[in-house]
């Protein structure tokens, strides 16, 4: 049965992110998905790398080390061992999974601080990890979509699918986003909540339907 690792960032304990990943969760299971682990990184923050991670990074382009399997081979040392300490549980989980969903609201035109740190922690170099399946679930306070005059500033959904492709090499990246929060809380967007309401409909909608295919694909596979 095809597993799936869950992910939230967002520093608030009710999101749309958290809403667009529990209807996720919630099909996924309904369409006979395999098991679910999830981790908030928000609450419960993995620390930034350090020296012991990047002396890791170090011994594995010098001695050559690309299979995963191996990475246990370049911890040399107790700031190695310790940085290894972190890394090790987190990418359990990350080999583990068929599917990775991110809940990854917009902050500041990027990702949340906690889940880069995560990035930085589970990521190593010329490391490959399709043919995991990694589903982003967006949400931004203003419209960045195709087209918007902001759109040039998304340094956060593209950044994601460009990074998973880049250098995961993992070929099968989707978005799924809501656009438009702020004008639940900001007078100056109060015109505009009806695009939010439409667009948070949407992917509600879009994270049923794929959580369905892809529980159905990974069962097939």
């Amino acid at each position: 049965m095809p597993r799936l690792l869950h992910l939230n960032s967002s520093a608030r304990t009710d999101s749309v992110t958290r809403r667009l990943g529990a209807a996720f969760v919630r099909a996924w299971r309904e369409a006979g998905g395999g098991a679910v682990v999830h981790r908030d990184l928000a609450a419960e923050p993995v620390p930034p790398i350090g020296a012991g991670w990047t002396g890791i990074c170090d011994t594995l382009l010098r001695e050559g080390i690309t299979e995963i399997a191996r990475y246990p081979e370049a911890v040399r040392g107790p700031e190695q061992r310790r940085a290894w300490a972190v890394v090790a549980p987190l990418l359990a989980e990350l080999t583990a999974a068929d599917v990775v969903l991110i809940g990854a609201p917009m902050y500041n035109f990027g990702v949340p601080a906690a889940l880069k740190a995560w990035i930085d922690q589970v990521t190593f170099p010329k490391m490959v990890l399709a043919p995991r399946r990694f589903v982003v679930l967006s949400a931004r306070g203003g419209a960045y979509g195709p087209g918007t005059p902001r759109e040039p500033f998304d340094h956060q959904g593209r950044y994601l699918l460009d990074f998973f492709r880049g250098h995961y090499a993992v070929e099968d990246g989707r978005l799924i986003g809501a656009e438009l929060v702020n004008a639940t809380v900001d007078p100056a967007l109060a015109a505009r909540l009806p695009q939010h309401r439409d667009s948070a409909a949407r992917a509600l909608e879009q994270a049923d339907a794929l959580a369905r295919e892809l529980a159905a694909a990974g069962r097939e596979g």
